[in-house]
């Protein structure tokens, strides 16, 4: 076998550099295990074994080939975080195999089986809250298991040789988060294989894939800060009277923005909802006049982007309270303020250009502000 036409496997180089965003991971690590099926595709050398018969003496007048087989991968894998992974697991590439007809009056059958093990680095870029690039690199073992057999003129003097080989595998894909147990790939992979006859090739493998996460465990969502409130005394007089209910003038609550939403994004996350309903759990009954929302942002960006983005966000939270039927629209305020009230202080995050260690300094300041005004 030939190598096929190369894949375009684009961004492997840049697994490495994928780690170093590590401390950025939103997910603690886990286990996860799956399943692959797909088509595998090989390229067989017709013209080197029409030369082969040939200096046997004997002319090739016709040749089928069997170039492509259903394929499959069983794998189990750890994600140390949101960006990197170690994956190993067993694979089946399938058989493929020709028929030569030859002159003088024979036949020639080839047939070769393939499969080993593989062990992966992954390395995960994420384009939104679910999908992401993915791309290996790693090393296989592969089991080739050649079969041929002659008619007439043709005779087979090693019919079944065998060869077990270490060569390495690349693949370039796309994974989606159905729920965070439950994670869809589609995925070209090469595997460079030794056939037991002395030839170098490629095998590719097109498949989809079900993951299944083990014991994953999302961001804790934030915990609500009430203001602590002031309950003025009762008044003294004559005469008693019934003592006035306490009276918490407003309660407010700061969320991070990267607990709510994805970066740069104002579709609220599922720990960002449990989160705002833990927080309107705390008001219980309690009966209140309005409820402010504002949108907060850092200074990455420009200002009229970052205004829209946190008015955006703001109205997030609104609508996610009204869907929910805990408040009623004409209660509810929103604003954006944009990256007009940061709390981090210029000098304690210098720079201008958005790099991850400036990112996570300017947490605070990606934030949405709930104040509840006229308790009672």
């Amino acid at each position: 076998m030939k190598p096929a036409r190369m894949l375009r496997v684009l961004g492997l180089a840049g697994l490495g550099s994928l780690a170093a965003f590590s401390a950025t991971a939103q997910d603690a690590g886990y286990y996860y295990g799956g399943l692959s099926v797909g088509q595998s595709r090989a390229r067989i050398d017709d013209e080197r074994i029409t030369a082969g018969l040939l200096g046997a003496g004997l002319r090739t007048t016709t040749m089928s080939l069997d170039e492509s087989d259903t394929a499959f991968k069983l794998f189990g894998g750890y994600q140390f975080n949101r960006y990197l992974a170690v994956e190993g697991g067993y694979f089946d590439l399938g058989k493929f195999g020709f028929t030569s007809t030859t002159v003088p009056a024979g036949t020639l059958n080839g047939q070769i089986k393939l499969r080993g093990f593989n062990l992966d680095l992954v390395g995960t870029l994420p384009l939104s809250e679910r999908f992401s690039v993915i791309g290996r690199v790693g090393a296989q073992v592969a089991r080739a298991s050649d079969s041929f057999s002659g008619t007439g003129a043709v005779q087979v003097l090693s019919p079944n040789p065998s060869k077990r080989a270490t060569n390495y595998k690349v693949g370039l894909g796309l994974q989606y988060e159905v729920n965070p147990s439950f994670l869809v790939r589609a995925e070209a992979e090469r595997y460079r294989i030794d056939d037991a006859v002395g030839n170098r090739g490629d095998i590719n493998m097109y498949s989809v894939s079900l993951v299944f996460p083990f014991g994953r465990t999302p961001a804790p969502a934030p915990r609500a800060m009430p203001v602590s409130t002031y309950v003025a005394p009762a008044p003294m007089a004559e005469a008693p009277r019934p003592v006035p209910p306490p009276v918490a003038p407003r309660q407010s609550a700061s969320f991070s923005a990267d607990s709510l939403f994805a970066f740069d994004a104002a579709t609220l996350r599922p720990e960002g909802r449990s989160a705002l309903d833990g927080f309107m759990a705390q008001l219980g009954g309690l009966q209140f006049d309005t409820i402010g929302i504002e949108g907060h942002t850092d200074r990455l960006g420009g200002a009229a982007y970052n205004q829209r983005l946190s008015l955006r966000r703001a109205e997030a939270v609104k609508d996610y309270f009204v869907v929910q039927g805990r408040v009623a629209p004409e209660k509810l305020r929103v604003s954006g303020k944009g990256e007009s009230a940061p709390v981090t202080r210029p000098e304690d995050c210098k720079g201008q250009t958005a790099t991850p260690q400036l990112i996570a300094c300017l947490q605070p300041d990606r934030r949405v502000v709930v104040e509840v005004n006229g308790l009672r």
